[in-house]
């Protein structure tokens, strides 16, 4: 099994940034995806964005050109730096990690971080 452990979040004003962080507790070593959820008050968890194992990244069209996605495999991590942050994107961010072709393929969640954008 893995746990993964969010930090970074928390209050800003509209305009600035934060950096999320996401840990894995252990390495994976089969194909991987990582990425952000977020889940504003009333609405579905939506993606935010998606880095793969080989290095290909996706993002939500709300956040393109604001966000970036990068990923550590030395330290099993995953970033999100969020620039240019707007009121809408006050929400709970989660991490996901999706395993596949691995003894411990599966979904794995984080228990999420609050982001706060004040305008």
């Amino acid at each position: 099994q893995v746990q993964l452990v969010e930090s970074g979040g928390g209050l800003v004003q509209a305009g600035g940034s934060l950096r999320l962080s996401c840990a894995a507790s252990r390495s994976i070593f089969s194909g991987n995806a990582m990425g952000w959820y977020r889940q504003a008050p009333g609405k579905q968890r939506e993606l935010v964005a998606v880095i793969i194992s080989g290095g290909n990244t996706n993002y939500a069209d709300s956040v393109k050109g604001r966000f970036t996605i990068s990923r550590d495999n030395a330290k099993n991590t995953v970033y999100l730096q969020m620039n240019s942050l707007k009121p809408e994107d006050t929400a709970v961010y989660y991490c996901n990690l999706n395993i596949w072709g691995s003894s411990i393929r599966g979904n794995y969640w984080g228990q999420g971080t609050q982001v706060t954008v004040s305008s």
